[in-house]
Order: structure tokens, then sequence, then C-alpha cells
């Protein structure tokens, strides 16, 4: 993890308030080295920025790491849901791989 673009990431949600990029990019900088933060800055933009689709995919992949498979599956059937919606087949079709993976580690 970059504590300086920590940092700067920081001072960015400070600035922008309204813009859920600069949290998204927060959270996707905590992933790796401190899941709980980036869990944190997950649940903000899913409860702040509901239509915010780049977040379904990190935070169900998030949830399903720390065992937590009903969240799991239910930010992954929100996020296909959502790009349904949107239009967007690209994502969609990137979490319903995704989500088939998931579901294929149950087996």
């Amino acid at each position: 993890m970059n504590n300086e673009r920590v940092q700067q990431l920081l001072q960015f949600v400070q600035d922008e308030p309204d813009e859920p990029f600069n949290v998204y990019a927060l959270a996707m900088e905590y992933l790796t080295e401190n899941p709980g933060q980036a869990q944190h800055y997950f649940e903000k933009l899913l409860k702040e920025y509901p239509q915010y689709l780049p977040t379904y995919y990190h935070a169900a992949q998030l949830y399903a790491d720390l065992g937590d498979r009903g969240k799991a599956t239910m930010y992954y059937d929100f996020g296909l849901q959502l790009a349904h919606e949107q239009g967007n087949q690209k994502t969609f079709d990137e979490l319903q791989r995704a989500y088939r993976a998931f579901q294929d580690d149950d087996e």
C-alpha cells in the first residue's frame, strides 16, 4: 500500500465528497494490505452510491475472501442486476464469470 497515494486519495475524497470514484480508488488502495479498511470504503460506496457499478465486483470478491458468502452472493446479484439495468454488457459478463467461479467453490 502506498501511503502517499492513500493521503492523496483521502484529500480527493475531502475535496470532492460527491465523487464516488475517489472513494472507490481508496477502497482499492487498501484492498490487499488492509481488507477491513477496504470493506469500510466499499460499504460507504454501496450505501451512498448504489448506482456506482464498479463497486459490486470487488465488494463481492472481498466478502467471499472474508468468508461471508451471503453478502458476496447478495453483491454479485445486485451488481448483475445493475449492470443489466445500465446496459453494461462487459461488466455484466465479468460479474457473471466471477459469480460462477464463486459458486463453483461451493461444489
